[in-house]
């Protein structure tokens, strides 16, 4: 399962098919290429990990295939569902049978089937020479970029609701600054008041600090504008801006779009 298994590790340095050794009276480090042992190992050390720290353990593979008359392979998807989030690792179409909708119908698949599931949300990734295009038609929206893969690529992440219109999206940047004596409470009130917007169908996406703490940018999604609505009248929030007084953070909202 991408991006899940984080923070845990093996004692088993597996038995790698080739590479180096380093020995010591502590223990054998051993670097190789491809170690099946090993994968399995963490994948079920990570596994355990998280569920203990979050309570799901429903994790669970996600695959469509799709087959011509004869039994030949025509395209396929693979990814996972755990926690009421699903991915995709990786979707492919034969090359002479591109073109003609099994991309989107496989897409469209897995989204039904995570919504079996109880999934409320759907990411991926794609390089930029693979299919970013296809999938914003299909409703998911751009969550940021790693650059630097070969050629001058990107590699971009993308994110949909499966409960939610994604044309109803609100997405916004808040430009926050704060005051020259109240760096620190400021901090902590936009911690506090960022941890609302669960509540009102918000996630932060980004969140980005100056060198010298004094301002901050804030890239946040509302599946729908109501949520956005109901987050700005949200009484905790009003109460915590409320007591800061003149100590409050300045901020400027942007409401944006992909272009």
């Amino acid at each position: 399962m991408t991006g899940t298994h984080t923070g845990a590790r093996s004692t088993d340095a597996g038995r790698p098919t080739s590479g180096s050794e380093v020995g010591g009276p502590a223990g054998e480090l051993r670097v190789g290429g491809e170690d099946a042992e090993l994968s399995a190992r963490l994948e079920r050390e990570l596994t355990t990990f998280n569920n203990a720290a979050t309570g799901a353990d429903d994790e669970a593979d996600l695959s469509v295939r799709v087959t011509d008359p004869d039994g030949e392979l025509v395209g396929g998807l693979t990814g996972w569902t755990w926690g009421g989030r699903a991915g995709v690792n990786m979707v492919w179409v034969r090359a002479e049978r591109r073109h003609q909708g099994w991309g989107g119908r496989m897409l469209r698949a897995a989204e039904e089937e995570a919504r079996r599931r109880g999934c409320t949300e759907l990411s991926l990734s794609s390089f930029s020479f693979q299919a970013p295009g296809f999938y914003r038609r299909h409703g998911y929206s751009d969550t940021g970029i790693r650059d630097g893969i070969p050629g001058g690529h990107v590699d971009r992440h993308f994110w949909k609701s499966l409960v939610h219109d994604p044309a109803a999206t609100v997405r916004l940047v808040a430009l926050v600054e704060f005051g020259t004596d109240a760096v620190e409470v400021g901090q902590r009130y936009e911690e506090t008041v960022l941890a609302l917007l669960g509540r009102h169908g918000g996630r932060l996406e980004r969140r980005l600090r100056t060198g010298d703490g004094r301002s901050e940018v804030h890239v946040i999604r509302f599946a729908t504008r109501a949520g956005y609505e109901s987050f700005l009248a949200d009484p905790e929030r009003a109460a915590l801006r409320a007591a800061l007084g003149d100590a409050a953070p300045v901020t400027r909202v942007l409401e944006v779009t992909e272009v």
